[in-house]
């Protein structure tokens, strides 16, 4: 067998996918639902009686609701932590020794198991999209929104099938470790797998980013395809050695600052949407407090969850036609307009119409969320990055990930306590400003170079301008070859005269 399964081009990015990034972020969002699930189980609520929300009142109720929300954010936290840690060793480790120690961390504890994931998903997004062409590299990144999607559904539906094994503590330990094997696959494959170019070529190992550059393009090693990328991210590094810790945070030629707030701004998003406070919570939201015994809760939990699966398909098949801007404005718009449904509809629960309405949008808006949020900002902080910049600021955008994560699921039950169904208001305002922020801010980078972007930031002079520059870069590329064959043309019937 050959270097990578003896696989090449697409056969190997496909392998990458499921064998690395596929279970990665399957346990992912397993691991951020899953305990959502178990916090009205009997037997949970026994072995932890200051996590109990059900069956309490008044005080007790407020400070259990504080300490339920405390307790289910320790995840995040690690998660932050992790992803903190790929800044300063996203570089100097390399990819693939970061999503294997990440995925060594997964399996352990829940804190440890969160400083994992965080590292995972700060480390895979660079990895891949290092490895892929621009041509097909959204379609590529965004499937962990995918992964993502399937692991939170599967999450919900183990949970459901271990309510029925009653007051065993049985019901909720399992779901908690049954994902384990996952990151040990991912432990196993990922040296099978190739490292990014660019990271070989930062390190100056040219001869290796050029044999792999040609496997992964399925190209000669000296073809003018292969000799041209590697002049791009050669250039692109350069200014490597000049660089500080510090210049992420300067604007500079390239507006680096911009770009970090742009990726990070797009990754705080994906979670001041509101999405965990319905996913981390759904089963309480239809238990407790919509009123529905524990059996059609968690069904609904499993229904509401699955149809994200919907959505982050409909991303995959449709990222590379309509670009990430339009996903990202169809999403905010579909999750504001039924977050401010359901806050009419939740008023209250003796309306059946009404209740059905308010089952209706929770599934409308998860799919919403799914099409452009849940993978795509991910991919969306890479892309903008100087190249030479890319780990730190992925995992800067990752680090707000998490803790805008934290805030959310923290809140979420004191929040549900306090104000009840008027905190759906407070996502849809939200929604609403993400929404105008992406129209104004945020330019579209689909079918771009990594390298190629570049140009568009470094032709802006504010941040209004980005967006306006990379569509007419597009603009005045297509006049310029229309111009250029009409040339041609004139010239060629010249000559036949």
């Amino acid at each position: 067998m050959g270097r990578f399964l003896g696989l090449r081009g697409s056969k190997l990015s496909m392998a990458t996918i499921i064998l690395v990034v596929g279970p990665a972020y399957f346990t992912f969002g397993y691991n951020l639902a899953v305990a959502g699930g178990l916090l009205t189980l009997e037997s949970f609520v026994k072995q932890f009686p200051q996590m109990d929300t059900i069956n309490t009142t008044g005080a007790q109720n407020k400070l259990n609701s504080n300490i339920q929300g405390a307790v289910s954010a320790l995840f995040t936290v690690g998660g932050f932590l992790g992803a903190l840690s790929t800044i300063p060793l996203g570089d100097l480790l390399g990819r693939r020794r970061i999503i294997f120690l990440g995925s060594a961390f997964v399996v352990i504890a829940r804190l440890v198991q969160g400083c994992g994931t965080g590292a995972i998903t700060a480390t895979v997004p660079v990895w891949q999209s290092e490895l892929s062409g621009s041509a097909h590299r959204g379609s590529h990144v965004v499937t962990e929104g995918l992964f993502i999607a399937a692991g939170i559904a599967a999450s919900q539906w183990i949970d459901l099938g271990f309510f029925f094994i009653g007051s065993s503590s049985v019901s909720w330990r399992v779901p908690l470790i049954i994902q384990v094997p996952l990151p040990i696959l991912v432990m196993i494959f990922v040296f099978y797998m190739p490292e990014s170019p660019r990271w070989l070529l930062l390190k100056n190992h040219h001869k290796e980013a050029r044999e792999i550059l040609s496997i992964l393009r399925d190209e000669d090693e000296h073809s003018a395809a292969i000799q041209r990328e590697i002049a791009e991210v050669e250039t692109s590094l350069e200014m490597i050695g000049s660089v500080s810790r510090w210049d992420v945070f300067k604007m500079g030629e390239k507006r680096n600052f911009h770009r970090l707030m742009l990726g990070i701004g797009g990754q705080s998003f994906s979670q001041l949407c509101g999405v965990n406070s319905i996913t981390f919570y759904a089963t309480i939201i239809f238990q407790q407090r919509l009123k529905l015994d524990a059996i059609k809760a968690r069904l609904l939990g499993g229904g509401m969850t699955t149809i994200q699966i919907v959505g982050a398909l409909a991303a995959v098949l449709t990222i590379d036609r309509l670009g990430r801007r339009s996903l990202m404005l169809m999403s905010s718009a579909g999750m504001c307009i039924t977050m401010a449904i359901i806050t009419g509809t939740t008023s209250t629960t003796n309306n059946q119409t009404a209740l059905i309405v308010a089952v209706v949008c929770f599934f409308i808006y998860n799919m919403s969320y799914t099409f452009g949020f849940l993978g795509l900002t991910f991919l969306y902080s890479t892309e903008v990055a100087p190249p030479h910049l890319r780990a730190k600021i992925s995992g800067f955008s990752n680090c707000m990930t998490w803790l805008m994560n934290f805030v959310v699921v923290e809140v979420t039950p004191t929040g549900f306590d306090n104000i009840q169904y008027q905190y759906y208001i407070i996502w849809a305002v939200i929604n609403c400003f993400i929404f105008t922020t992406v129209f104004f801010l945020y330019p579209e980078t689909n079918g771009r170079t990594l390298e190629e972007m570049d140009e568009v930031f470094m032709l802006s002079n504010n941040i209004f301008e980005s967006r306006k520059i990379a569509t007419n870069l597009s603009k005045r590329e297509a006049s310029d070859h229309e111009s250029m064959t009409e040339k041609v043309t004139a010239q060629q019937v010249d000559e036949l005269k």
